[in-house]
């Protein structure tokens, strides 16, 4: 495993031989042991600000667990487990229950002071434990939303927005109506 004592930036070929378990514009992740992964980031300001809001999140069981971190690294809690896209699209319905987790995922983005109470539905891993737990917080506090319209884009292109919302209504009355005040 890397040695990440004292060390403040990671180069690439630190990570050769880890296995790459994602990627995307602003980094890569990397599995470096069976319960912790590292996100090495393209850009250090892009790791500040996911690093601030994972500092904030450690209060909240929906966010991994934070180890350690350098200028372009984040070192975190490795979840094993299914995006809710990939649910999704193999199941082809939400349920009332995975709803219901849902909504206190969102509502756990408020609690902790998230200004961006939204999160795209490949942001969303369902745990083995069948717990949820939210990536991906760079725009935590740069970002002022109180609609999850991501959330909602992604539900629609799997062709559950409708059913969701149903569940939503009767599970939560009031973040419904508030909701479809301001679509």
């Amino acid at each position: 495993m890397i040695d990440f004592a004292g060390k403040s930036h990671l180069n690439k070929n630190d990570l050769d031989g880890y296995k790459l378990i994602g990627d995307g514009k602003d980094g890569e992740i990397y599995q470096i042991a069976e319960d912790k992964c590292v996100k090495y980031f393209f850009k250090e300001e892009t790791q500040q600000k996911e690093l601030e809001a994972l500092k904030v999140g450690q209060s909240s069981p929906v966010f991994p667990g934070l180890y350690e971190y350098g200028d372009n690294y984040i070192v975190m809690q490795y979840v094993e487990g299914v995006s809710l896209a990939r649910h999704l699209k193999k199941e082809k319905q939400i349920s009332k229950a995975l709803t219901a987790k849902v909504i206190a995922l969102l509502q756990e983005l408020q609690r902790v002071g998230f200004t961006r109470w939204d999160t795209e539905i490949r942001h969303i891993l369902i745990a083995q434990d069948h717990q949820l737990k939210v990536i991906d917080h760079k725009r935590a506090f740069s970002t002022k939303t109180h609609i999850p319209t991501k959330l909602f884009k992604g539900l629609k292109k799997y062709d559950v927005l409708d059913e969701f919302l149903e569940y939503v209504k009767e599970l939560h009355p009031s973040s419904y109506q508030d909701w479809m005040n301001k679509k």
